[in-house]
């Protein structure tokens, strides 16, 4: 696929990941992140499904924030599509039930991350 139709379709589906993310929520800090993949030969949008990942001081990642967690809407590749930062334990644990509710399914691999 080309690269502008494969970004358009990426941001589509980014900027929805993001949306579902600051509905569940109920904030508007959820950001954007990656919107193509790039391929052997070729770009591919970021996936359709998605998946959700914490990632936390234990998980193996430099934070910035040290305050909570960051909570992640990836694709089946892992690659993030939408985040947000500095969340604490209770809302957490509010997104996740919310997620589990939603039938939204956890991604157990490594997240990629912007940069």
């Amino acid at each position: 696929m080309q690269y502008f139709n494969a970004l358009r379709i990426g941001q589509k589906r980014v900027e929805s990941a993001r949306k579902y993310l600051n509905e569940i929520l109920d904030s508007n800090l959820a950001l954007p992140a990656l919107a193509i993949k790039e391929k052997f030969d070729s770009w591919e949008p970021v996936g359709e499904k998605n998946f959700y990942a914490i990632i936390d001081k234990f998980s193996g990642y430099v934070l910035s924030n040290s305050n909570g967690c960051l909570i992640t809407i990836c694709d089946e590749d892992g690659i993030s599509k939408s985040l947000i930062q500095g969340v604490n334990d209770q809302l957490k644990n509010e997104c996740i039930n919310m997620l589990t509710k939603d039938k939204i399914p956890k991604y157990h691999g490594k997240v990629k991350l912007p940069v």
